[in-house]
Protein backbone atom coordinates (compact mmCIF):
# COMPACT_ATOMS: atom_id res chain seq x y z
CA UNK A 1 0.00 0.00 0.00
CA UNK A 2 1.32 3.47 -1.02
CA UNK A 3 0.44 6.96 -0.23
CA UNK A 4 1.10 9.72 -2.49
CA UNK A 5 1.64 13.32 -1.19
CA UNK A 6 2.97 14.68 -3.91
CA UNK A 7 1.04 18.35 -5.46
CA UNK A 8 -0.88 17.94 -8.70
CA UNK A 9 -0.19 21.81 -9.23
CA UNK A 10 4.29 21.98 -9.81
CA UNK A 11 3.53 25.97 -8.90
CA UNK A 12 0.81 29.02 -9.28
CA UNK A 13 1.63 32.52 -10.98
CA UNK A 14 -1.75 34.10 -9.68
CA UNK A 15 -5.10 32.19 -11.69
CA UNK A 16 -2.20 30.28 -13.41
CA UNK A 17 -1.34 26.39 -12.17
CA UNK A 18 1.06 24.47 -14.27
CA UNK A 19 0.11 20.38 -13.20
CA UNK A 20 1.95 17.37 -13.31
CA UNK A 21 -0.98 16.35 -15.66
CA UNK A 22 -0.61 19.05 -18.29
CA UNK A 23 3.11 18.43 -18.23
CA UNK A 24 2.53 14.35 -18.49
CA UNK A 25 0.16 14.58 -21.39
CA UNK A 26 1.91 16.77 -23.62
CA UNK A 27 4.96 14.69 -23.13
CA UNK A 28 3.10 11.59 -23.98
CA UNK A 29 2.07 13.50 -26.87
CA UNK A 30 5.79 14.67 -27.58
CA UNK A 31 6.80 10.90 -27.69
CA UNK A 32 3.49 9.14 -29.85
CA UNK A 33 4.54 12.18 -32.20
CA UNK A 34 8.24 11.36 -32.47
CA UNK A 35 8.17 7.31 -32.83
CA UNK A 36 5.09 8.39 -35.25
CA UNK A 37 7.75 10.51 -37.51
CA UNK A 38 10.70 7.21 -37.10
CA UNK A 39 7.73 4.86 -38.69
CA UNK A 40 6.72 7.21 -41.19
CA UNK A 41 10.54 7.56 -42.08
CA UNK A 42 11.23 3.84 -42.03
CA UNK A 43 8.18 3.05 -44.28
CA UNK A 44 8.29 5.89 -47.20
CA UNK A 45 5.63 8.54 -46.01
CA UNK A 46 6.76 12.52 -46.10
CA UNK A 47 7.78 13.07 -42.54
CA UNK A 48 7.17 16.36 -42.66
CA UNK A 49 3.34 16.05 -44.21
CA UNK A 50 3.23 13.46 -41.41
CA UNK A 51 4.46 15.58 -39.08
CA UNK A 52 1.93 18.58 -39.91
CA UNK A 53 -1.05 15.75 -39.87
CA UNK A 54 -0.11 14.27 -36.48
CA UNK A 55 -1.01 17.90 -34.82
CA UNK A 56 -4.48 17.93 -36.61
CA UNK A 57 -4.69 13.49 -35.17
CA UNK A 58 -3.56 15.01 -31.63
CA UNK A 59 -6.74 18.30 -31.52
CA UNK A 60 -8.94 15.87 -32.56
CA UNK A 61 -7.86 12.89 -30.22
CA UNK A 62 -7.82 15.15 -27.05
CA UNK A 63 -11.23 16.49 -28.50
CA UNK A 64 -12.78 13.22 -28.88
CA UNK A 65 -11.06 12.15 -25.18
CA UNK A 66 -12.87 15.62 -23.36
CA UNK A 67 -15.94 14.81 -25.18
CA UNK A 68 -16.40 11.15 -23.90
CA UNK A 69 -15.28 11.81 -20.25
CA UNK A 70 -18.21 15.09 -20.02
CA UNK A 71 -20.67 12.82 -21.44
CA UNK A 72 -19.46 10.67 -19.16
CA UNK A 73 -19.61 12.33 -16.44
CA UNK A 74 -22.26 14.94 -17.14
CA UNK A 75 -24.62 14.09 -14.91
CA UNK A 76 -22.84 14.29 -11.81
CA UNK A 77 -19.77 16.68 -12.35
CA UNK A 78 -20.62 19.10 -15.58
CA UNK A 79 -24.19 19.62 -15.45
CA UNK A 80 -24.09 22.10 -12.67
CA UNK A 81 -20.90 24.19 -14.06
CA UNK A 82 -20.49 23.26 -17.78
CA UNK A 83 -17.68 25.81 -18.17
CA UNK A 84 -15.70 22.88 -16.43
CA UNK A 85 -15.74 20.88 -19.84
CA UNK A 86 -13.49 23.04 -21.02
CA UNK A 87 -11.18 22.62 -17.76
CA UNK A 88 -8.98 20.06 -19.82
CA UNK A 89 -5.92 20.73 -17.78
CA UNK A 90 -7.76 19.74 -14.11
CA UNK A 91 -7.66 16.58 -16.10
CA UNK A 92 -10.49 14.22 -17.46
CA UNK A 93 -9.88 11.91 -20.39
CA UNK A 94 -11.08 8.98 -21.79
CA UNK A 95 -8.67 7.12 -24.15
CA UNK A 96 -11.12 5.82 -26.35
CA UNK A 97 -12.62 8.80 -26.96
CA UNK A 98 -8.83 10.32 -27.81
CA UNK A 99 -8.39 6.66 -29.92
CA UNK A 100 -11.70 7.02 -31.99
CA UNK A 101 -11.49 11.14 -32.85
CA UNK A 102 -7.91 10.72 -33.58
CA UNK A 103 -8.61 7.74 -35.74
CA UNK A 104 -11.50 9.54 -37.55
CA UNK A 105 -8.68 12.87 -38.04
CA UNK A 106 -6.06 9.81 -39.56
CA UNK A 107 -9.09 8.54 -42.01
CA UNK A 108 -9.62 12.24 -42.92
CA UNK A 109 -6.36 12.60 -43.96
CA UNK A 110 -5.65 9.43 -45.49
CA UNK A 111 -8.05 10.43 -47.97
CA UNK A 112 -6.68 14.08 -48.07
CA UNK A 113 -3.40 13.03 -48.78
CA UNK A 114 -3.86 10.09 -51.13
CA UNK A 115 -2.17 7.42 -48.18
CA UNK A 116 -3.08 3.63 -48.04
CA UNK A 117 -5.09 4.20 -44.17
CA UNK A 118 -4.24 0.65 -43.43
CA UNK A 119 -0.49 1.65 -44.01
CA UNK A 120 -0.73 4.51 -42.10
CA UNK A 121 -2.38 3.54 -39.25
CA UNK A 122 0.12 0.52 -38.73
CA UNK A 123 2.86 3.02 -38.74
CA UNK A 124 0.82 5.01 -36.04
CA UNK A 125 -0.42 2.51 -33.72
CA UNK A 126 3.24 1.88 -31.56
CA UNK A 127 3.47 5.42 -30.94
CA UNK A 128 0.00 6.06 -30.03
CA UNK A 129 -0.07 2.91 -27.13
CA UNK A 130 3.15 4.12 -25.96
CA UNK A 131 1.93 7.80 -25.60
CA UNK A 132 -1.16 5.51 -23.90
CA UNK A 133 1.71 4.16 -21.28
CA UNK A 134 3.59 7.84 -20.80
CA UNK A 135 -0.21 9.45 -20.04
CA UNK A 136 -1.05 7.47 -17.70
CA UNK A 137 1.28 8.48 -15.35
CA UNK A 138 -0.34 11.47 -15.04
CA UNK A 139 -3.47 9.86 -13.52
CA UNK A 140 -1.43 8.30 -10.65
CA UNK A 141 -0.14 11.59 -9.76
CA UNK A 142 -3.56 13.33 -9.93
CA UNK A 143 -5.28 10.86 -8.60
CA UNK A 144 -7.69 10.59 -11.79
CA UNK A 145 -8.93 7.71 -12.64
CA UNK A 146 -8.08 5.95 -9.87
CA UNK A 147 -9.84 2.56 -9.27
CA UNK A 148 -12.09 1.36 -6.35
CA UNK A 149 -11.28 1.51 -2.80
CA UNK A 150 -9.15 -1.61 -1.49
CA UNK A 151 -8.28 -3.09 1.61
CA UNK A 152 -5.20 -4.69 -0.20
CA UNK A 153 -2.69 -6.01 -0.80
CA UNK A 154 -2.02 -3.05 -3.43
CA UNK A 155 -3.44 0.16 -2.81
CA UNK A 156 -3.17 4.20 -3.15
CA UNK A 157 -4.35 6.79 -1.00
CA UNK A 158 -3.55 10.46 -1.70
CA UNK A 159 -2.71 12.63 1.07
CA UNK A 160 -2.99 16.50 -1.29
CA UNK A 161 -6.32 18.06 -1.41
CA UNK A 162 -5.71 19.01 -4.85
CA UNK A 163 -5.51 15.45 -5.92
CA UNK A 164 -8.26 14.19 -7.78
CA UNK A 165 -9.95 11.54 -5.36
CA UNK A 166 -13.44 11.22 -3.81
CA UNK A 167 -12.13 11.32 -0.57
CA UNK A 168 -8.34 11.78 1.39
CA UNK A 169 -6.67 9.25 2.90
CA UNK A 170 -8.52 6.30 1.59
CA UNK A 171 -6.66 3.72 -0.41
CA UNK A 172 -7.80 2.99 -4.05
CA UNK A 173 -7.56 0.14 -6.27
CA UNK A 174 -4.46 1.87 -8.76
CA UNK A 175 -5.92 1.29 -12.10
CA UNK A 176 -3.80 3.60 -14.02
CA UNK A 177 -0.82 1.50 -12.78
CA UNK A 178 -2.34 -1.52 -14.62
CA UNK A 179 -2.81 0.11 -18.12
CA UNK A 180 0.52 1.24 -18.16
CA UNK A 181 1.75 -2.49 -17.45
CA UNK A 182 -0.94 -3.11 -20.47
CA UNK A 183 -0.16 -0.51 -22.65
CA UNK A 184 4.04 -1.27 -22.47
CA UNK A 185 2.84 -4.96 -23.02
CA UNK A 186 1.24 -4.10 -26.21
CA UNK A 187 4.19 -1.83 -27.27
CA UNK A 188 6.49 -4.48 -26.76
CA UNK A 189 4.04 -7.00 -28.82
CA UNK A 190 3.69 -4.26 -31.81
CA UNK A 191 7.03 -3.06 -31.78
CA UNK A 192 8.78 -6.76 -32.61
CA UNK A 193 5.99 -7.31 -35.28
CA UNK A 194 6.08 -3.89 -37.30
CA UNK A 195 8.92 -5.53 -39.52
CA UNK A 196 7.35 -8.64 -40.36
CA UNK A 197 5.70 -9.31 -43.59
CA UNK A 198 2.56 -8.71 -42.13
CA UNK A 199 -0.47 -7.63 -44.24
CA UNK A 200 -1.22 -3.94 -44.06
CA UNK A 201 -3.73 -2.78 -41.28
CA UNK A 202 -3.11 -6.37 -39.04
CA UNK A 203 -0.53 -4.31 -37.00
CA UNK A 204 -3.90 -1.74 -36.06
CA UNK A 205 -6.54 -4.62 -35.77
CA UNK A 206 -3.74 -6.71 -33.33
CA UNK A 207 -3.66 -3.18 -31.37
CA UNK A 208 -7.19 -2.88 -31.57
CA UNK A 209 -7.99 -6.75 -30.40
CA UNK A 210 -5.17 -6.84 -27.89
CA UNK A 211 -6.44 -3.22 -26.20
CA UNK A 212 -9.72 -3.93 -25.95
CA UNK A 213 -9.88 -6.93 -24.50
CA UNK A 214 -7.56 -6.73 -21.95
CA UNK A 215 -8.98 -3.20 -21.23
CA UNK A 216 -12.17 -4.61 -20.50
CA UNK A 217 -10.94 -6.69 -17.73
CA UNK A 218 -9.32 -3.72 -15.94
CA UNK A 219 -11.84 -1.48 -15.77
CA UNK A 220 -13.52 -4.12 -13.65
CA UNK A 221 -11.12 -2.43 -11.20
CA UNK A 222 -12.30 0.86 -12.10
CA UNK A 223 -14.90 3.65 -10.43
CA UNK A 224 -16.21 4.24 -14.06
CA UNK A 225 -19.88 5.08 -13.86
CA UNK A 226 -22.11 2.19 -14.83
CA UNK A 227 -23.65 2.56 -18.27
CA UNK A 228 -25.69 -0.65 -18.85
CA UNK A 229 -25.62 -4.12 -18.75
CA UNK A 230 -23.56 -3.79 -14.85
CA UNK A 231 -20.97 -2.01 -17.77
CA UNK A 232 -19.27 1.33 -17.84
CA UNK A 233 -18.16 3.41 -20.88
CA UNK A 234 -14.81 2.00 -21.51
CA UNK A 235 -16.19 -1.28 -21.12
CA UNK A 236 -19.20 -1.25 -23.91
CA UNK A 237 -16.63 0.72 -26.14
CA UNK A 238 -14.30 -1.87 -25.83
CA UNK A 239 -16.55 -4.84 -26.57
CA UNK A 240 -17.98 -2.84 -30.05
CA UNK A 241 -14.21 -2.38 -30.84
CA UNK A 242 -13.43 -6.20 -30.10
CA UNK A 243 -16.44 -7.05 -32.02
CA UNK A 244 -15.82 -5.58 -34.97
CA UNK A 245 -11.35 -6.03 -35.08
CA UNK A 246 -11.94 -10.03 -34.97
CA UNK A 247 -13.59 -10.53 -38.40
CA UNK A 248 -11.61 -8.00 -39.63
CA UNK A 249 -8.08 -9.35 -38.91
CA UNK A 250 -9.48 -12.82 -39.58
CA UNK A 251 -10.48 -11.65 -43.06
CA UNK A 252 -7.32 -9.53 -43.33
CA UNK A 253 -5.09 -12.84 -42.78
CA UNK A 254 -7.71 -15.07 -44.81
CA UNK A 255 -7.55 -12.46 -47.99
CA UNK A 256 -3.21 -11.93 -47.96
CA UNK A 257 -3.17 -16.47 -47.92
CA UNK A 258 -5.49 -16.44 -51.43
CA UNK A 259 -3.28 -13.95 -52.69
CA UNK A 260 0.06 -15.32 -51.49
Amino acid sequence: MIKISINPIIFSIGHFHLRWYSLIVTSAIAIAIWLVIRESNRKGFDVEEVYNSAIWMVIAGLIGARLFHVLDHWADVFAANPIRAFYIWEGGLAIWGGVIGGLIAAIILARTKHWKLSQFLDTLVPGVVLGQAVGRLACIITGDSIGKPTSGPFGFAYNNPNAMVPKLGVYYTPTPVYEIMMNLAIFALLWSLRKKNMPDGVLTLIYFISYSAIRFFIAFTSSYKIIAFNLNQAQLISIAIFTVSVPLLFFALNRSRQHS
